[in-house]
């Protein structure tokens, strides 16, 4: 079997695998690039593992007229420029003894051994540089029956770096068999190791979870994260229901995945800090989750809002409250967002002025709006 596609044939590429193999070395393209070629998704980093230890790695990128960059020395990998695109080269590893994310590694030389270190089956799949792929641990069947297993032992990979629960739940979510269900050992594992999450950083929590609830449909993996304990320890007091009803809408009215509103469904105590969301991102929560509560109508909220938060807040809220969504209301939505109040403070003036200007003007802002957007300034003055 081989695999094919613009990232792996460009000259930029196959310079950087043309240095390692014309120095005697082995180059393989290894891990994401492989998997999302062979499943015909879109490939964005592009890996290389190889025999040559970073330092022969720098010597042979800068006889080749490359750039080498020891990005992540320490763990045998170096960026290697070609042509400006950047590809991570990384010497074959093998684990010596693992603390949580800090293990000691030492380089090595076996394709296997480096394979056994990795995470899930579906990402221990190498390519050479002609693209016939190299699967030393049967990880083509496993991505052929779209099955996120984890290598070997799932207890042992998992306390390597428990940050691998919840990427079993985002692989899932992204490349899984909806309909087979998550692997029974990796979840059991994953069940028996929540204690494991609080040893990990926020920032990393943060972005795995931002990661799956992009995926198409994260909430058949959200919902298998509930039952085995693990949405509660990244976000204690969240439901998966109205995950599960909003994806629904989604589809339904044809909104893309919007990772920030998919948090709003799911709810919890303290999202911002637990998951390190950004100011911008956190206030953006705060307002779809406080529009959602209220009952303020289509029209109103595209005008406060715009018409995308505003589409936003209506969904979250019909998911919440388990309600249809209301074609009228992206008309609605629409005329909000385009209405522009015809009332300026300095109309009002000096008639009125400070909290008594304020009100006059919130006051016909609302006989605007209840009006539907018709009345004219004249009309309000």
């Amino acid at each position: 079997m081989k695999v094919s596609g613009a990232w792996m044939e460009s000259r930029a590429t196959q310079a950087v695998c043309a240095m390692l193999t014309e120095g005697g070395y082995q180059a393989f393209f290894v891990g994401g690039c492989v998997r999302n070629a062979l499943l015909g998704v879109p490939v964005g980093d592009v890996d290389i593992a190889t025999d040559a230890r970073p330092d022969v790695v720098m010597e042979l990128a800068t006889a080749a007229g490359l750039k080498p960059v020891p990005t992540g020395i320490e763990h045998g990998t170096i960026t290697v420029v070609s042509s400006h695109i950047g590809h991570e080269v990384t010497t074959f590893r093998e684990d010596v003894q693992t603390f949580g994310r800090h293990a000691v590694v030492a380089f090595g030389t076996d394709i296997g051994t480096d394979a056994r270190r990795r995470d899930f089956t579906m990402n221990a799949l190498y390519a050479r540089p002609d693209g016939s792929v190299v699967d030393p641990l049967g990880g083509l069947e496993d991505l052929r029956a779209r099955r996120v297993r984890f290598i070997e032992d799932a207890e042992q990979r998992i306390r390597e770096d428990y940050l691998r629960i919840l990427r079993f739940f985002r692989f899932h979510a992204w490349y899984g068999d909806p309909e087979g269900g998550l692997d029974a050992e990796g979840l059991a594992a994953a069940a028996g190791n929540v204690d494991g999450l609080a040893r990990l950083s926020r920032e990393r929590v943060g972005a795995e979870m931002r990661k799956l609830l992009a995926a198409p449909d994260p909430a058949p993996s959200v919902a298998a994260m509930q039952a085995a304990g693990v949405l509660h320890g990244v976000l204690p007091g969240s439901d998966a229901r109205g995950l599960t009803l909003l994806v629904h809408l989604e589809s339904e009215t044809n909104t893309a995945p919007d990772a920030i509103l998919r948090l709003a469904a799911l709810a919890g105590d303290a999202v911002a800090e637990r998951l390190r969301l950004s100011r911008a991102e956190a206030r953006r929560l705060d307002l779809l989750r406080a529009a959602a509560a209220e009952t303020m109508q289509a029209a109103e909220l595209g005008y406060r809002h715009g018409a995308e938060d505003g589409r936003a807040v209506l969904l979250l809220r019909a998911a919440l409250l388990e309600m249809p969504w209301r074609a009228r209301d992206t008309e609605d939505l629409a005329q909000g967002a385009e209405a522009r109040f015809p009332v300026t403070a300095a109309d009002l003036m000096p008639e009125y002025s400070g909290q008594e200007l304020g009100a006059r003007l919130q006051e016909l802002e609302q006989a605007w709006i209840a009006s539907g957007f018709t009345l004219t300034r004249d009309d309000l003055l």
